[in-house]
């Protein structure tokens, strides 16, 4: 278990992990607080998941899969505006389902394609209402999908893709996990409706690296923080690695569900007509994403990943069934007993947030830090105040 070395030499706090949420947070600290920073990450490369890199033939490629920025707050956009500009983007999404490449999420287009239709966008709700089989209360992702859309489009479009992303049937996964896809009336073929939807414009990698420029922060990258923190003084840690690894899987392991990925570049400049194609009835891949979509990038070759979920691996997906909950409590709860550690970010809540929702977490942690602080400087904080440690999903919900 780490403890605290306040000292004065030393760096106020140690910062485990260089995605989203750790940059975000030493940013804060560093910029807002005028604090010292050691950001640790045992990769060799700044950004988490979100890191992207020019491959062997000069595309500008997500070497953990495409990560699409889209946010509704303004807050976030702003925030992160002060370190990048932006190309527009508005990603689009098509499913390989009977012969055809159709519009995902399911819309008025896809409707009237796969079943040689002509409905109005004023017909579609009564279409999906007939097919549609009600169940009460809605637990699982079958029973999701098939109360509004009903079995057959559940079977086309939900039931292979989810199986093999998950390694499970719908009906074994709570509601949430097919509740992120929408389903539409009209010909919107956007697979997002956010009011800010763009990518940065020289990638997340220069994102990043502008984010910890700051003369406060040192990084500390291929490092584990085990290895150093009896080494290094610091006085506070912000943890964002997977929560059940910092406590040793004292209660167990919990389980995610993780991705292989298969890049491959071809001598052509463009090779699909929209971003990224869903394969859920066929192959073992679920989607095959063309990076020169996202990043508007003009290159005589372009490059593609194929992803294909299993079992081993990094960690990606927490998996969203009752009992992987309640083992996250224990957790949580072990987490809530620490004074000088806090815990921030996907991994350390056992969420599946977007990019642009652990951006909104570490802000608000980062307020909530800064009053904790302000109150202990000042001899007001209380007992309770000054010995817990947050666990995100107990510090914001973006």
């Amino acid at each position: 278990m780490p403890r605290s070395h306040p000292h004065p030499a030393g760096f106020d706090y140690l910062v485990v992990g260089a995605g989203f949420a750790g940059a975000v947070m030493a940013e804060r600290l560093a910029s807002q607080r005028n604090r010292k920073v050691l950001v640790v990450d045992k990769r060799a490369t700044l950004g988490g998941n979100a890191h992207d890199r020019h491959d062997d033939a000069g595309v500008l490629v997500h070497p953990y899969g495409p990560h699409i920025f889209h946010t509704n707050s303004a807050d976030v956009f702003a925030y992160l505006s002060q370190f990048t500009a932006w190309r527009p983007y508005e990603h689009r999404v098509r499913a390989s389902v009977d012969g055809q490449l159709l519009p995902m999420p399911i819309n008025l287009d896809t409707v009237n394609r796969l079943y040689g239709l002509q409905l109005s966008s004023q017909e579609l709700p009564a279409f999906f209402e007939r097919h549609a089989e009600p169940c009460s209360p809605v637990r699982t992702s079958e029973d999701a999908v098939i109360s509004q859309i009903g079995r057959d489009l559940y079977n086309k479009f939900f039931r292979g893709y989810t199986r093999k992303q998950w390694g499970l049937d719908p009906s074994e996964l709570d509601a949430s996990v097919t509740a992120r896809v929408p389903t539409r009336t009209t010909r919107d073929d956007r697979y997002f409706t956010d009011t800010f939807q763009a990518m940065p414009l020289h990638g997340y990698t220069r994102m990043f690296e502008r984010m910890l420029a700051h003369p406060n922060i040192k990084v500390m990258l291929n490092t584990d923080y085990r290895e150093i923190q009896h080494l290094v003084p610091w006085r506070h840690m912000v943890y964002t690695g997977p929560i059940d690894d910092f406590f040793d899987h004292r209660h167990g392991r919990l389980p995610y569900r993780s991705l292989r990925f298969e890049h491959v570049t071809l001598p052509k400049q463009q090779h699909q007509d929209v971003g990224t194609i869903n394969y859920p009835n066929e192959h073992a891949y679920t989607r095959v994403t063309e990076f020169k979509h996202l990043t508007g990038q003009e290159h005589r070759q372009t490059s593609l990943v194929y992803e294909y979920p299993q079992a081993e691996g990094e960690p990606y997906y927490p998996i969203p069934r009752p009992d992987n909950a309640a083992l996250y409590r224990r957790y949580r709860d072990d987490a809530e007993q620490l004074a000088h550690v806090t815990f921030v970010g996907r991994l350390a809540s056992y969420q599946y947030y977007n990019m642009d929702q652990v951006v909104a977490q570490a802000l608000k942690t980062f307020r909530q830090l800064v009053a904790r602080e302000d109150d202990a400087e000042s001899g007001c904080a209380t007992a309770s105040e000054g010995s817990s440690a947050r666990p995100a999903d107990k510090v914001a919900q973006a």
